[in-house]
């Protein structure tokens, strides 16, 4: 087996078992932008919110105003500085983001699963494990 066989096999694996409905369009990229930045920092005001996402200051309120009244996102006092307010991610915020970032059809892969025997599932997950602690970081070259 070669990088090519294995770029088919991903492909045809990928367009087998992708996701297929439009959850994904929940979030559009400016709202996913603030979220997943909102999730990685933590609660932040609207204008250092602005500031890391190099957006004027109106806009990201804007688009605060909109995740907020889908109830995505809410406002809190810092417990620090009361005169601060926080934004940040609800539970309905962090399960949108969630499912957002999935890539492929869960039921499918449940059912694939189901029907492989113990040992073929656990040979895709050791090759799969094994294929991410070998591929090269983001920043590296891969090697000829």
């Amino acid at each position: 087996m070669d990088a090519a066989e294995f770029v088919e096999l991903f492909q045809d694996t990928y367009l087998r078992f992708h996701r297929r409905d439009d959850k994904r369009s929940e979030l559009h990229g400016a709202s996913r932008a603030v979220l997943m930045h909102l999730a990685t920092t933590g609660p932040l005001t609207i204008g250092e919110a602005s500031h890391h996402l190099a957006r004027a200051q109106s806009v990201v309120s804007e688009i605060v105003d909109g995740l907020e009244h889908k109830g995505l996102l809410e406002r809190m006092r810092d417990p620090r500085d009361k005169r601060r307010v926080l934004v940040w991610l609800t539970d309905a915020g962090h399960a949108a983001l969630a499912r957002d970032r999935e890539v492929l059809e869960r039921p499918f892969v449940e059912a694939a699963l189901a029907r492989m025997t113990d040992a073929d599932r656990a040979a895709l997950f050791t090759g799969l494990r094994a294929l991410l602690h070998a591929a090269p970081r983001p920043e590296e070259k891969p090697h000829d």
